[in-house]
């Protein structure tokens, strides 16, 4: 039996840590990629040894395209080509559109849109050319953002926007031999300059009014990299926040109610 090996950028923390032992508990031989999280990937990877479950960690600086790179190289001389890749690292920095910091922003375009590019296109150079199985797909994790536009975070937004687009666009091109797919979160951690009691009131404002489990975007990946009937679509996994239109980030909306403000 063939084990599966799955690529998480970011895969060290956060969503990218649940993400890592899902698709771990299911079986998958799990590549965590982290840049500064040694630490933490190192701890995980522990974790999940005690439960006969596999992963192996790798560093690189996903907006070095040398270090990308190595990154694959190094996975498919290791284990072979990826039947899955995560592209879940993320840079999120406020900005606005009329006062950004050039070099910022081409940072977070770096690592939130060209990172899941080429990491993409490593990965379809190495399959070989007679697989269309439909077993081997890559995941761009986005934000319920996308599909509800406010102007707050702009750089990173433009980011999500477009690698958003690459869903669809990336499923044609790269079609038979790789499954392209998205799943656009809620908020789900405390972000940014967010408080907890921020947070506990702003990861509410949703259609359900709860705040979203990272557990359940996590399944959704594994669901979405296991069926092969599936691409070039993105599932939006954020208790229908994406239906509630907000002038302004969550946190703000929240934070200017704390103040009295709205």
């Amino acid at each position: 039996m063939v084990v599966k090996t799955v690529l998480i950028t970011g895969g060290a923390q956060r969503l990218g840590a649940v993400l890592s032992r899902c698709f771990a508990q299911a079986g998958w031989q799990v590549w965590c990629h982290y840049q500064h999280s040694g630490a933490a990937a190192e701890a995980l990877r522990a974790e999940l040894a005690e439960h006969g479950q596999q992963l192996n960690t790798v560093q690189a600086e996903l907006a070095d395209e040398t270090q990308r790179q190595q990154m694959m190289d190094h996975i498919v001389a290791t284990t072979g080509p990826l039947h899955c890749l995560v592209n879940n690292a993320s840079s999120f920095e406020p900005d606005t559109a009329k006062d950004f910091n050039i070099q910022a922003a081409r940072q977070q375009l770096e690592v939130n849109l060209l990172a899941p590019m080429a990491l993409t296109a490593a990965m379809a150079r190495s399959i070989p050319a007679d697989d269309t199985s439909g077993e081997r797909s890559v995941i761009h994790v986005l934000d319920q953002k996308v599909f509800n536009l406010n102007p707050d975070y702009f750089s990173y937004t433009s980011s999500k926007l477009a690698l958003e687009r690459l869903v669809a666009l990336q499923a044609q091109a790269l079609a038979p031999q790789l499954r392209v797919c998205g799943v656009a979160p809620g908020l789900m951690f405390v972000s940014g300059p967010q408080t907890q009691a921020n947070f506990e009131q702003a990861s509410r404002i949703n259609l359900l009014r709860r705040p979203i489990d990272p557990a359940q975007v996590a399944a959704s990946c594994l669901f979405l990299a296991t069926n092969p009937c599936v691409t070039g679509i993105t599932l939006t996994v954020d208790n229908g926040q994406h239906l509630l239109p907000l002038p302004r980030d969550v946190m703000f909306v929240v934070q200017d109610l704390q103040k009295g403000v709205a």
